[in-house]
């Protein structure tokens, strides 16, 4: 069970299994509480949590788990499980549809296995490290897009919006810039929609590593590319990440230079 292959039949199962519980209880009357004036967190969230955890400990007790809801002050360990139980928890908090389960393995510090499962449309997205990322089976590849102008891009915002207007000098420079800019709430989606070829950019600050563990990898298996805003290699405990096809990635770093948010390192 020791094996890339063993802990993606474990990871692949905890994934699918949290999708059908959030889909079980989306637009039922569970439990909403505020860590914010703007994050929500739902019983459902920590339901999910608990299903991932208690399957991936039961196969592997010495693991270490790093996640969103009870374990996001853990220390990493040499097998460190990265899990965000229900990635765009504002939407599905509305019955908006989009939302994901994201499940990263990192492996003495190197992210080796990732699966971002969203159960609306049931798109199963997975990536290991020197295998290739997929969905439902089939290869992804990032576009071929190398014209700003031309692209379609992809961003979120921070919960402390309100007061640090982070990242609203970034969409308005990108609005004017691209074909257009979109803004789904879910960061894990977002990365795997880059893999996919169906964004050809992506950028986004003070990200968490449950947001994104699956989906860096999941782009840079895919032929894409990942780095923090100055173009130094991302890394997922970074929060200001870009993530592209990798031929307007330059174009992106040049244009979030000249703005003037607080999140520009």
């Amino acid at each position: 069970m020791n094996s890339i292959e063993g802990f993606a039949q474990v990871g692949t199962d905890a994934a699918l299994s949290a999708g059908k519980l959030l889909m079980d209880r989306l637009r039922t009357d569970f439990r909403i509480s505020h860590k914010g004036a703007t994050n929500l967190v739902t019983e459902v969230d920590v339901a999910s949590e608990r299903l991932i955890v208690s399957r991936i400990l039961e196969s592997f007790p010495n693991h270490v788990i790093l996640a969103e809801e009870n374990y996001s002050a853990a220390k990493r360990g040499e097998y460190t499980w990265i899990i965000d139980p229900i990635d765009g928890t504002t939407n599905y908090a509305h019955g908006y549809p989009v939302f994901a389960v994201s499940i990263g393995l990192e492996i003495r510090g190197e992210l080796e296995w990732g699966i971002v499962y969203d159960p609306n449309l049931k798109e199963i997205f997975t990536a290991s490290r020197g295998g290739g990322a997929f969905c439902n089976g089939t290869q992804l590849r990032v576009s071929r897009t190398d014209d700003l102008g031309l692209s379609l891009l992809a961003t979120g915002f921070p919960y402390d919006i309100r007061t640090s207007m982070a990242n609203l000098d970034h969409f308005v420079s990108f609005m004017l810039r691209s074909q257009a800019v979109r803004r789904a709430g879910s960061a894990a989606i977002d990365l795997c929609y880059v893999a996919a070829g169906r964004f050809d950019g992506f950028w986004e600050v003070e990200l968490h590593p449950w947001d994104c563990a699956a989906g860096f990898l999941i782009v840079r298996e895919a032929g894409g590319r990942v780095t923090d805003f100055s173009g130094a290699p991302g890394s997922i405990y970074c929060p200001y990440v870009v993530a592209s096809n990798g031929l307007i990635h330059d174009k992106i770093l040049e244009v979030l230079r000249e703005g003037s948010s607080p999140a520009k390192h």
